[in-house]
């Protein structure tokens, strides 16, 4: 399985607009987050969870081609503000079958039916996505040997999803883990973790909440995302190496294999 981390800033990337403090004028790339967003790759099969407003973007810069299914961990803004790019992904595919699965808690399907309705209409006279909406509340196999286990978590007192992909998850916006959920994520080899700032913040994870939540679930490797621009790269890599070389800082275009 092979992971490529298109954005792993906050909902207003990093530089925030107008705004000259040290991370956010750096010249270090690492330094340089667009919106949250992760490609997985199995077996031929390309799975997108979320659809940043910077998926254009991100697609041009990482070379992403195809999408076969998209995760939505919830509707805020920075999370399904760029489907309707998703539709340049319906064109690229050469078989008959130029649809899209997306899947998400009834919630969400719910919201972005009746937000993007457009998309979801039989006759339109806009271009738009070839998307099918599908509920997920428990786990599935989407394609022979990718299971997916949507896994519930707390943004705040909203009650969104995480997923956990084969042995590794994926969980970003999370400001606390339901001990039921912890349960889902036992025997990891990887986790991607929401790790805002440095300071506590009432819907994210801070750093030091991000560290304690991985010591429960116990992974091979953590790699902290959704990090803003009180986060320097360096400096948060430096600590990860002093506290455990299990902890590691993403930045835009990483990937890894597990």
């Amino acid at each position: 399985m092979k992971i490529l981390i298109l954005g792993c800033g906050t909902s207003t990337g990093v530089p925030l607009i107008g705004c000259t403090c040290r991370v956010c004028s750096s010249t270090n790339l690492k330094n340089k987050r667009l919106r949250p967003s992760i490609l997985v790759s199995e077996n031929n099969f390309d799975i997108l969870i979320d659809t940043s407003p910077d998926l254009r973007t991100q697609a041009l810069k990482l070379n992403v081609k195809n999408i076969d299914a998209v995760l939505y961990t919830h509707t805020h803004a920075d999370h399904i503000f760029g489907i309707d790019d998703l539709r340049m992904f319906n064109y690229l595919k050469k078989n008959d079958n130029k649809f899209i699965p997306v899947y998400a808690s009834e919630t969400s399907i719910n919201f972005i039916k009746d937000k993007f309705d457009y998309i979801f209409k039989e006759k339109s006279e806009s271009s738009k996505p070839y998307l099918v909406p599908n509920v997920i509340k428990d786990a599935l196999e989407i394609k022979p040997g990718i299971k997916i286990t949507p896994v519930p978590v707390f943004h705040g007192k909203n009650l969104i999803y995480g997923y956990r992909i084969n042995d590794f998850a994926y969980i970003t916006d999370v400001s606390s883990v339901p001990e039921q959920s912890l349960g889902l994520l036992k025997g990891l080899k990887v986790l991607m973790i929401d790790a805002l700032r440095y300071n506590p913040h009432p819907t994210h994870l801070s750093i030091d909440e991000a560290v304690s939540v991985a010591a429960k679930i116990n992974p091979a490797k953590t790699y902290f995302t959704h990090m803003g621009h009180n986060v320097d790269y360096d400096e948060i890599a430096e600590m990860c190496l002093c506290k455990a070389g299990s902890l590691i800082p993403s930045y835009d275009g990483l990937s890894f294999e597990i």
